[in-house]
Order: structure tokens, then C-alpha cells, then sequence
């Protein structure tokens, strides 16, 4: 069989495997998504159930927990939520530690071949969430315990990635590659959450252990102070007045979220090789999703006013927490390239250098074929879930216990109203914690 029949038989396999590939990230959450823009999110758990095997591949388990867990606290289905969220996270602890034997595939393709681990901030914000399906269930101490799950995860976060490194060095020498990748992990610069410590201080102070509540009131403040690329705004002033409610009045606290989380794109870098050859590196990067909303109102229906603040930028919290992983993946990516480019260089620099012609033929094939599969089988990651919010804004109001009836309104960038969140007829008691979470995810 002569080169040009090799060649033949190889273009209809790198032709199916770059089709496979460009398309196996592409997911159609189109009509999902406008579902969720229009606040229809019972129709969107239902849409996405019934879409399930088109939206989600059989190593996205954590990514379909996640989404409809989400989608199912909003629709206020609190008890659905909590146990698809606590799936999400057996199935995040899961695919961690399967990724450490699945990783020698990733190294012939790609990352998009493992089950999908889940990012940091969604394993961190679905323990925020299940605390908040527990509050709405009346379970004040499952939702503590869900706090308490979060900091822990979050005392451990800079230390997560070691057991990947120690994989990537080792990997390179097996490979002989010159240089073994040192260790990325800097401290993380994200260690704490003002939103868990929020929601920490208003459920200690619910069950009266005073202590504990300004212990967390105090952490908000340590978080702010411990990761100023993430909180670059100032406190809430509402957080002055958690811990001192008068005799005889009741607190009612707003949570309202805004926005969705980002969305992930890919950056192609391409690294020269010996023998007139290059390699292609493919890397996620993590890309905000635009919000409307630029302030958010609490208006009493008897006409008292109140401007919530921004607590938490999730969206930055997301970016942030991905900074050590992207070190670690693009470490990943770059000895994975080296080694299907160089092999891709080798053949051509043998091809240039043998005397027989079919032989040199042949390698020459067998060079372009090498590095028609890495650019082709080169694909980055893109996937993550959709529906956390993007930025949590609170406040706190002091008023007579009794029956109160108002409006969450979310402004956009002319002043205007873009959405509205009714509240009727909510009981506000004393010495309890009387807490409306709203959501706008536009």
C-alpha cells in the first residue's frame, strides 16, 4: 500500500474525529435559558428533564445535580432542590477522585473525555444553597450545618490541586520531557465567604447564641479584608444593626440575587516545535455573563423605602477560585501538547533525514497525520453549570412584629424597574428570622 492510499484512509477518520470533538461541548440550553430569563422555572425544570439527554452527556452527572437544583430552588420546590444538590456534591466529591485514574486518557485527547469534577465555587455555593432550601423547610440546624460544610471546604480550598501536581510532574518524567512543571498552588486568594458568614450570623442569631452570630458578623468583615480582588465594595451598612434589635421588634432581612453565573470560552495558543512544526494548546477561560440589573429596592407597600447593597460579586468569586485550576490545566495542556507534538516533530525531522523515498514518504504522511489528530483532538473544556446567580445584595429593617406586604424591585441602567419580586402578607415575629430570598436573573 503506497503513502497516498495511507492518506486516503486517514482523512475520513481525522474528518469524523474533528466533527466528534468540535461538537461534543456544544450544548442546546437556548430554549432553557429563555425559560429562566422569563422566570418560568417550574416549566424550566420540566424542559430540562425532558431534554436531559441532549443537554447533558454521561459525564455531566454533576453538571444536570447542579442545574436543576438550582432551577428547582427557584421554582421554591426547596425539598427537590436539597436532595438534588446533595447528589451534586456526592457526585463532585465522586469525580474528584476518579479523575486521578481517568487522567492518563486526557493526556491522548482531552479533558472533555473525564467526568466533569465541578468548579470550586459551585461545590462551595451549593452548600449556600441547600443551607437557604433548609431555612425555607424550617431546618435551621441542617442549614448550619451546611454553612459549616462551606468553610471547611473553603479552609481547604488552596491545597485541593496538590494531588493533580504531584500527577503532572510525574507525568513529565515519565515522558522525559526537559521541564518538569513546578508546583502553581499559591495561597487562594478567596478563603472565606462574606455570603456564608452572612447567612451563618443571621441563623446563629435566630436560636439566640449571640456569641457565635458576631463571630460570624466579625468574619464578613475579615473576609472583605482578606480578598479585596473579589470584594471591592464596601460593607453593607445594614450589617451595623444585625446584632442590636431593639425590645419588642421583630428584623426582617432580604437576600436578593441577580444575574447568572459565567460562561466559559476557549483560548488557542500555538507553541513552536522542532522540525517546522507547532503545537496547539486549547484552554477555558471563564467569561462574565452581562446583568442588567444595577440596583435593587426594598418598598414597603405603606411606602418606606430601602436600598439593598451588594454582599458578595459570585461572579467574581467564581473567577477568582478558578485561577488555581486554570494553572493546573494549562500545566495539563502544555505537556499533553509536547507530547503528541513532539512525536508529530520527530517524524518529520526522520522523513527529512531517511534515504529510501517511500520511506520518507511515508514518515512525511505519518507527520502530518500526528499533527492533524493534535489539532483536531486539542479541544478545551468548556463545560460548568448556568444557573447560580451572579451577585448577592442584602438588608435588614427593624420593625413592629406583624403582617407586612412589599415589592423587591430590580433596576436597570436607566432607573427604571426591570423586575419585581411580590412579597404578600409576610408574617415578621420577634426573636426569629424572618428572611425573603428573591431572585432577578437577568
Amino acid at each position: 500500500m503506497t503513502a497516498g492510499e495511507n492518506s486516503l484512509k486517514i482523512i475520513p477518520l481525522c474528518t469524523v474525529l474533528f466533527i466528534f470533538l468540535s461538537c461534543a461541548s456544544t450544548r442546546p440550553f437556548a430554549r432553557l435559558d429563555d425559560a429562566v430569563g422569563q422566570n418560568q422555572y417550574s416549566a424550566s425544570v420540566d424542559l430540562l428533564e425532558k431534554n436531559k439527554s441532549s443537554l447533558y452527556s454521561g459525564k455531566d452527572t454533576v453538571l444536570y445535580y447542579l442545574d436543576k437544583g438550582m432551577l428547582s430552588h427557584y421554582a421554591e420546590s426547596y425539598t427537590d432542590s436539597s436532595q438534588l444538590l446533595e447528589s451534586g456534591e456526592r457526585a463532585i466529591e465522586a469525580a474528584f477522585t476518579k479523575s486521578i485514574t481517568q487522567g492518563v486518557g486526557s493526556y491522548l485527547l482531552n479533558d472533555n473525555i473525564l467526568d466533569y469534577p465541578g468548579e470550586d465555587y459551585e461545590d462551595i455555593y451549593t452548600n449556600v444553597f441547600n443551607a437557604l432550601n433548609y431555612y425555607h423547610r424550617g431546618m435551621i440546624e441542617d442549614a448550619m450545618v451546611e454553612i459549616r460544610r462551606m468553610n471547611e471546604k473553603l479552609a481547604f480550598l488552596s491545597a485541593r490541586y496538590a494531588v493533580f501536581v504531584s500527577e503532572l510532574q510525574k507525568k513529565a518524567l515519565d515522558e522525559k520531557l526537559e521541564d518538569v512543571p513546578p508546583n502553581p498552588n499559591a495561597p487562594a486568594k478567596f478563603s472565606d465567604s462574606a455570603l456564608a458568614r452572612y447567612l451563618g450570623m443571621l441563623f446563629y442569631r435566630s436560636l439566640g447564641m449571640a456569641d457565635d452570630a458576631r463571630i460570624d458578623s466579625e468574619g464578613i468583615r475579615i473576609a472583605y479584608a482578606n480578598a479585596p480582588a473579589v470584594y471591592r465594595h464596601p460593607l453593607p451598612s445594614s450589617l451595623s444593626g444585625e446584632l442590636n434589635i431593639p425590645q419588642g421588634m421583630a428584623r426582617l432581612n432580604i437576600l436578593a440575587f441577580s444575574g447568572l453565573s459565567p460562561v466559559k470560552r476557549s483560548r488557542v495558543i500555538r507553541i513552536p516545535l522542532p522540525g517546522i512544526r507547532w503545537t496547539k494548546i486549547a484552554l477555558p477561560e471563564m467569561e462574565s455573563r452581562r446583568s442588567e440589573v444595577r440596583r435593587v429596592e426594598l418598598v414597603f407597600d405603606h411606602g418606606e423605602r430601602i436600598n439593598l447593597e451588594l454582599l458578595e460579586d459570585m461572579d467574581a468569586v467564581a473567577r477568582e477560585t478558578f485561577r488555581t485550576r486554570q494553572n493546573v490545566i494549562y500545566l495539563k495542556s502544555v505537556i499533553r501538547a509536547m507530547i503528541k507534538g513532539i512525536g508529530s516533530s520527530a517524524l518529520s525531522i526522520a522523513a527529512d533525514e531517511v534515504q529510501d523515498a517511500n520511506t520518507s514518504a511515508l514518515l512525511a504522511l505519518l507527520s502530518i497525520i500526528s499533527q492533524v489528530f493534535a489539532e483536531v483532538s486539542e479541544q478545551a473544556d468548556l463545560r460548568m453549570s448556568r444557573y447560580f446567580p451572579a451577585r448577592a445584595y442584602v438588608g435588614g429593617i427593624n420593625l413592629k412584629p406583624g403582617i407586612y406586604s412589599f415589592n423587591v424591585n430590580y433596576y436597570g441602567r436607566t432607573g427604571r424597574p426591570i423586575a419585581v419580586e411580590r412579597r404578600n402578607n409576610m408574617v415578621i415575629r420577634e426573636k426569629a428570622l424572618n428572611l425573603a430570598e428573591t431572585f432577578c436573573p437577568k
